[in-house]
C-alpha cells in the first residue's frame, strides 16, 4: 500500500469550482502551489484559472447529476495527475420556497445535485482512493446540516442527508486509508445567494408576508468573508487526525449548541412516555 507524503503537494479534484468556496478554495490551492482538477458545469466558467496558472490546474466541464460524466471526469483527473489527495464535493444550490410551495420535479432536482451528484464523485473515487492507499473526501455541507430555516427547509433537508451520508461513509472507509471531513460553513458573503445559485419555486399568497418578513431577516445578518476561510480549510487538511465535522466561522457553534441543547431538554422531559413504549424486552 502507498502512504502519502505529507510533504508532497496535494492534489485536488474539485466540483463548483466556477464560484463561491469552490473558487476561492481552488484559487488558494493553486496559489500555495497545489494542483486542481477544477470543475463546473460551463468550462469558460472556470478558463481563467487555466489561463493564470497553467499546467498546474486542469479544468472540466462536469454537471454532477450526470454519472457517466462523474465517473469520466474523476478518472481523467486522476490519469492526468498520477494521483488524488483530496476530493471535494462542493457543487450544490438551494432551493427557495415553503415546505407546501415547492413541487416534487424541483424537490427531486435539488436532491440530484446536492445529494446524488456528491454520491456520485464519491463512488467514482473511492476505488482509486483505495488502490493508493490513502485519500480525504471533503464535503460543503453547512450549518444548516444541523438546524433548520424556513423557506430553505428542502435545502437543509438535503444537508441533513448529506451529513449522514458522510459519517457513514468515514466508518465504512477507514481501513483503506481514506479520512471523510464534512466542512460546515456559516453565512458567507459569497455567490450562493446569486440568481445562478438559487432556484425558486412558485410562491403562494399566504406565505407572502411570512417570507417578505424571513428575507429581510435574511438580508440584515453579518456574513463572513470567503477569503478568510482558506487558511483554517489548510490547517484541517494538513492535520493527522482531521474532524468528521468542521466548523467554518464564528456563528455555527453557539447556534447549534442551543439547537442541541433544546433537543436535549424536550428528550429528557419526555423520557418517561418514551421508555414506557419500549415494553418488555424479548
Amino acid at each position: 500500500m502507498t502512504q502519502q507524503n505529507s510533504q508532497e503537494n496535494k492534489i485536488w479534484f474539485i466540483t463548483g469550482a466556477s464560484r463561491g468556496f469552490g473558487r476561492v478554495w481552488a484559487d488558494a490551492a493553486l496559489k500555495c502551489g497545489d494542483k486542481v482538477a477544477a470543475t463546473a458545469r460551463k468550462l469558460e466558467s472556470i478558463a481563467d484559472l487555466k489561463e493564470k496558472y497553467g499546467d498546474n490546474v486542469l479544468t472540466l466541464a462536469l454537471d454532477v447529476t450526470n454519472p457517466e460524466q462523474v465517473k469520466s471526469a474523476v478518472e481523467q483527473a486522476h490519469a492526468h495527475f498520477g494521483r488524488l489527495n483530496i476530493v471535494l464535493n462542493n457543487a450544490g444550490y438551494s432551493l427557495v420556497g415553503t415546505i407546501e410551495e415547492a413541487n416534487p420535479e424541483e424537490i427531486r432536482a435539488l436532491y440530484e445535485t446536492n445529494i446524488l451528484g456528491p454520491v456520485a464523485v464519491i463512488q467514482a473515487a473511492l476505488p482509486l482512493l483505495r488502490a493508493q492507499g490513502y485519500g480525504h473526501i471533503l464535503g460543503t455541507s453547512s450549518g444548516l446540516g444541523h438546524v433548520t430555516l424556513p423557506v430553505i427547509g428542502y435545502y437543509c433537508s438535503s444537508k441533513w442527508a448529506f451529513e449522514a451520508i458522510h459519517e457513514s461513509l468515514a466508518t465504512e472507509v477507514k481501513d483503506f486509508g481514506i479520512k471523510v471531513t464534512i466542512i460546515e460553513p456559516g453565512a458567507y458573503a459569497t455567490e450562493f445567494g446569486s440568481q445562478e445559485s438559487l432556484k425558486f419555486a412558485a410562491g403562494l399568497d399566504v406565505y407572502e408576508d411570512f417570507k417578505n418578513q424571513f428575507f429581510a431577516r435574511l438580508r440584515g445578518s453579518e456574513r463572513g468573508d470567503p477569503n478568510a476561510t482558506p487558511e483554517a480549510l489548510f490547517k484541517m487538511v494538513d492535520s493527522d487526525n482531521p474532524p468528521l465535522r468542521f466548523n467554518l466561522g464564528s456563528h455555527n457553534l453557539p447556534w447549534v449548541r442551543t439547537a442541541y441543547a433544546e433537543r436535549l431538554a424536550t428528550w429528557e422531559e419526555w423520557e418517561a412516555v418514551s421508555s414506557s413504549a419500549q415494553g418488555e424486552a424479548k
